[in-house]
């Protein structure tokens, strides 16, 4: 009952509306002259300097999903659940040089999507129109799943009902609150609300991992339970350390997860949003610190164990809500006033990437659907208009997700998402790099990679959640003819399939002499930093240091 857990309401009540309003008053945050414009609305002015972007893009990429999914995983599956953690170290690296193309070219010629970049790059709205949809498609369930974190805190504090609206009611008030900041203020109130989400993650999770060992006896208990609880039970891929089994899974599911992360248009918009080169490398540089907090965070699962954490039923007879363990953890094992302060953080995490992601997905409809075949002279102002407008139609659509769908379907949903997300790897990360790829052999590729990824991912069941099908994204080897248990990450047998028909079609289209689209940038344009002209090679200083960079070869 609510009545058990009334000090936790309180506190997660008062830390939400105190974000809410800050983000109304970000409105007025470095507040430009117009704000009828998506370079504004959209990505705050291309403004935003280290700290900022620092705080946007951490929130971004670690969410509230996050929060409760790694230690769930952790909690169901043992040291497979860690696999977010290579993934969260490895991506920096290969984006760093990736990241810092994107940016110039994009400032360079007013890039506000991912798409923008393709269809001036390879001359092609229909390769963009793809691009477009596939971000879309892979972000709409992203936006379900911040849903599903708040839902769990909820359900933890009791604050259910008899009806769906009911029960859903607080979700819909949240986002409701959410959509109308977000409205107003733009990417500015995500950026001025992380600031308050990740100091108070990192307060929760400081103490927990401080306190909560000393409660339970110690990190030789916690582990020792963690052990004890994999060997009873039959599963084969669980335990506290890899095993022959599932090692391939592990290896290839952390890879692809790294190439897809900053794929996703929503990560894309925080990185475009930084005012200059120097400020992301700074961030890529930085930002290893999440991942720091999110394998502490990935603990917290094995803390559930030994705190003898049982979950909340699912919404399937007979299932278990595995989301709910680090609620339950917090629910048991802090102070109530501090468990709201911990519940808070989740909830307020949601708001952060929800927003960001929003805007991303509204910013695709708006420059590569809405302006290329709807309204091709819609001025700056019709734009935002538009873009504020679908931005609603998204978190509405994410809402109906949660309300009328079961909440295992949205996990499953972005599963797919990865895989879908990452076919845009051969127009949009090698596109940065070369422009060799015909036009319509990278279509053809996408298509080739879509098709066997959805394909797989059909194939495989979840006997935990009694799916038949899309049950997950670890494909067993034995269904393509390997006498062998090994699974393999749907994402990079699909990747790897599109890079290659792309390659052959690419072969195929210029020994035919098939025209091409005419590539709308230069070389230059990569090497581009605030303030710069269009020059190639061109000079930099990088602090005392002064550099020539080549222009690249493309």
């Amino acid at each position: 009952m609510w009545r058990n857990h009334l000090t936790e309401i309180i506190v997660f009540t008062v830390l939400f509306l105190l974000v809410s309003a800050m983000g109304f008053l970000a409105a007025r945050w470095r507040a430009p002259k117009d704000m009828a414009h998506l370079d504004e609305w959209g990505l705050g002015g291309r403004t935003f300097g280290g700290w900022i972007t620092w705080f946007l893009v951490g929130g971004d990429v670690y969410t509230a999903y996050t929060f409760v999914a790694v230690p769930a995983l952790m909690f169901g599956a043992g040291a497979a659940g860690f696999f977010a953690v290579p993934y969260t170290i490895i991506v920096y690296p290969l984006v760093f040089l990736v990241l810092l193309r994107l940016w110039s070219v994009s400032r360079q010629h007013g890039f506000v999507t991912p798409a923008d970049f393709v269809r001036t790059r390879f001359g092609s709205p229909t390769l963009a129109l793809i691009i477009a949809i596939t971000g879309i498609a892979a972000t709409m369930p992203y936006i379900a799943l911040q849903l599903v974190g708040i839902e769990a805190v909820l359900k933890t504090m009791g604050v259910t009902g008899d009806s769906t609206v009911a029960r859903h009611l607080p979700i819909i008030i949240a986002f409701a609150i959410l959509a109308a900041y977000t409205y107003q203020s733009g990417l500015r109130a995500p950026a001025l609300i992380a600031f308050v989400k990740d100091s108070l993650i990192y307060i929760v999770i400081l103490v927990a991992v401080i306190y909560l060992p000393y409660k339970l006896g110690g990190w030789g208990e916690i582990f020792d339970a963690a052990d004890a609880k994999f060997k009873a039970t039959p599963a084969p891929g669980d335990g506290i350390l890899l095993n022959q089994n599932n090692q391939l899974q592990y290896v290839t599911l952390a890879l692809g997860s790294a190439l897809a992360l900053f794929l996703y248009p929503h990560t894309q918009t925080g990185v475009l949003a930084s005012r200059s080169r120097a400020v992301i490398k700074r961030n890529m540089s930085a930002l290893p610190a999440y991942t720091l907090l999110l394998g502490l965070i990935a603990l917290l699962g094995y803390m559930a164990i030994a705190a003898g954490v049982k979950p909340l039923p699912g919404a399937k007879e007979g299932t278990v809500d595995s989301n709910t363990v680090v609620p339950l953890l917090f629910d048991h094992t802090f102070p109530d006033w501090f468990a709201g302060v911990a519940y808070a953080a989740i909830g307020i995490g949601a708001l952060v990437p929800a927003a960001i992601m929003s805007i991303a997905a509204a910013n695709l409809f708006t420059r590569n659907i809405y302006k290329e075949y709807l309204k091709k002279d819609a001025s700056a102002a019709q734009e935002a208009k538009v873009s504020k407008v679908a931005s609603l139609v998204v978190k509405v659509g994410a809402v109906a997700c949660i309300v009328f769908l079961d909440p295992q379907f949205s996990i499953d949903l972005q599963l797919i998402g990865g895989v879908i997300i990452l076919q845009t790897l051969p127009a949009v990360g090698l596109g940065l790099y070369t422009r060799w790829f015909h036009r319509g052999a990278l279509i053809a590729g996408w298509v080739a990679g879509m098709g066997l990824g959805v394909w797989m991912l059909y194939q495989i069941p979840n006997p935990a959640t009694k799916r038949a099908h899309f049950g997950g994204s670890a494909f067993p080897l034995e269904k393509f003819g390997f006498d062998t248990p090994k699974t393999i990450y749907v994402g990079i047998v699909a990747v790897l399939v599109n890079l290659v028909v792309a390659a052959l079609a690419t072969l195929a289209l210029k020994a035919g002499r098939v025209p091409d689209g005419t590539d709308g940038t230069s070389p230059g344009d990569y090497f581009v930093d605030e303030g710069d002209e269009k020059l190639a090679p061109r000079t930099r200083q990088d602090g005392d240091e002064v550099a020539v960079e080549p222009a690249p070869q493309v």
